[in-house]
């Protein structure tokens, strides 16, 4: 008598579920327009991109031409427009991420309205069904005109049955999908904050960019011949800072327990550079035998990198310090640079750089934006010199400079500390 009074309700619930599984996206028309400007910030995007790769273009010719004021202007104007053009980019990022954010709401609100249509409409059916056991079968007979029509009914019944655990498959489904949903609007509201924060950054470095033209200008009253003087008295500068600190190092006597350093091999530490370009390497290198480091050779691997350029931490580790030497001897070092400690026995150091991200204690995780890479201290051109110590031989020191007439701030290490990056990476 059950399977008699189950398919009359076929006609009252199927209409329920018809509604249910035709649901029409109250955000479909949202939706498309969203995609579509979505569509149109990807296209901008794709331009500035190009735009900023000429601009980099510019720079490696520029930086191949002989030394002058002019070439050096022309530098930081390029590079003015290249950092302009890197946040033009981040900007159309933001809205593109913002644009996303809305786009997942809305399908994450059109999922939760279907999967809830769906779920009313089940519960009638059950409710329905519920109803109609307790219905007597002369009533069920009573209610049909023909014995066809009851028959028709009977047919119907198990197609109804389909339909009912499609509708059930479909409930799940959706459900799986509003989760996804759900997870990629957390990963893009990460990504939001954090182009935020590079926005914020880059408008700090174009900041320093034009302090830096500023400063030029009036160090060498727009003339040719005071800027020879000006680059004779860096070089000078930087040779005697070395001299002094080679002299330093030299007497240092750290001990170091070669048996608590990792083993040599690829992969110990990670490229703290998006792009990888080696512009010169660790030792005796034909740059350091030309004098630049008064005989002691290069401490660390430098890589070709714009200003604005993103650096990350090379392994997790912990701050141990940062400083810029340039505030007691302009273009005399390192610059702007930050100090890891690693938990495997290593240090490694990030010199040059034109933003600091990080501050002294904090904890690190492997491949974390610490910096930006720069044109700070003593360089000529803009790059990241990243320098390996084994952490038992250095240590960062406040240390009086006869040289530079005040006290500066940085990691000293025993000569034996230094090693080579690339056995490492």
């Amino acid at each position: 008598m059950k399977t008699w009074r189950r398919f009359f309700i076929v006609s009252a619930i199927t209409a329920s579920l018809f509604v249910a599984s035709s649901h029409a996206s109250l955000f479909a028309a949202d939706i498309e327009d969203l995609k579509s400007k979505i569509a149109d910030r990807n296209s901008a995007i794709e331009a500035l991109e190009a735009e900023i790769a000429g601009y980099q273009a510019d720079l490696d010719k520029v930086g191949k031409q002989s030394k002058s004021l002019q070439s050096a202007i022309t530098t930081i104007n390029l590079q003015k427009k290249k950092l302009e053009t890197d946040i033009k980019l981040t900007e159309n990022r933001v809205e593109a991420v913002n644009l996303t954010i809305k786009e997942l709401s809305l399908d994450i609100s059109d999922k939760s309205d279907l999967i809830s249509t769906n779920i009313q409409a089940m519960g009638e059916t059950v409710k329905s069904l519920d109803r109609m056991e307790t219905t007597s079968l002369l009533v069920i007979l009573l209610k049909h005109e023909t014995l066809s029509a009851l028959w028709d009914g009977i047919d119907n019944l198990e197609r109804f049955e389909v339909q009912v655990q499609s509708e059930l498959h479909r409930v799940r489904e959706l459900k799986t999908g509003l989760e996804t949903q759900k997870t990629a609007t957390e990963a893009k509201q990460r990504e939001l904050t954090a182009l935020r924060s590079r926005l914020s950054d880059q408008k700090q470095i174009l900041t320093s960019n034009k302090n830096e033209q500023n400063r030029l200008l009036s160090a060498t009253k727009n003339k040719e011949s005071e800027y020879k003087k000006v680059l004779a008295q860096k070089v000078a500068l930087r040779d005697s800072f070395e001299r002094e600190m080679l002299e330093f190092e030299s007497q240092l006597k750290f001990e170091i327990d070669p048996t608590r350093l990792p083993s040599i091999g690829k992969g110990v530490l990670n490229w703290p550079l998006d792009k990888i370009r080696l512009t010169q390497e660790f030792g005796d290198t034909s740059f350091a035998k030309s004098g630049a480091y008064n005989g002691k050779g290069h401490n660390g691997v430098d890589f070709a990198a714009s200003i604005g350029t993103p650096v990350r931490a090379a392994l997790s580790g912990v701050i141990k310090g940062t400083g810029d030497t340039d505030t007691v001897c302009r273009g005399a070092s390192y610059g702007k640079w930050i100090m890891i400690e690693h938990g495997n026995g290593l240090s490694t150091l990030y010199a040059h750089l034109s933003l600091i991200k990080v501050t002294e204690g904090q904890e690190i995780s492997t491949g974390q934006i610490i910096g930006y890479a720069g044109n700070t201290g003593y360089s000529t051109g803009p790059h990241l010199h990243f320098t390996v110590y084994a952490t038992q031989g250095v240590k960062i020191l406040d240390r009086k400079s006869a040289v530079c007439k005040g006290t500066y701030t940085m990691p000293i290490a025993d000569l034996k500390a230094y090693l080579d990056p690339l056995e490492y990476l």
